[in-house]
């Protein structure tokens, strides 16, 4: 099984190669990605990253406050998606 991680404060220049790159130092990871503004693609800041259910917390407490291109990113466990009204 796997769990998705969310991470939030991304530099705005990190690509989904570069998350993916970053967090495989730590786990094995099966998926990233990082969500774009629908209408200029521009990064939003953050993004998800899945690993297996026995990484997560390690990773969590490795990443979470760590500095990358000066930024302290924000990593923990994604809540599910809220409905839309």
């Amino acid at each position: 099984m796997t769990k998705t991680l969310y991470v939030g404060n991304l530099p705005w220049s990190m690509t989904e190669e570069d998350l993916g790159r970053e967090f495989s130092q730590h786990a094995a990871i099966k998926s990233c990605r990082i969500i774009t503004d629908r209408e200029t693609g521009r990064s939003r800041g953050f993004g998800f990253v899945e690993v297996d259910d026995e990484e997560a917390e390690r990773v969590v407490e490795l990443l979470n406050g760590y500095s990358l291109g000066g930024r302290q990113l924000v990593v923990n466990e994604a809540r599910p998606r809220q409905g839309r009204f």
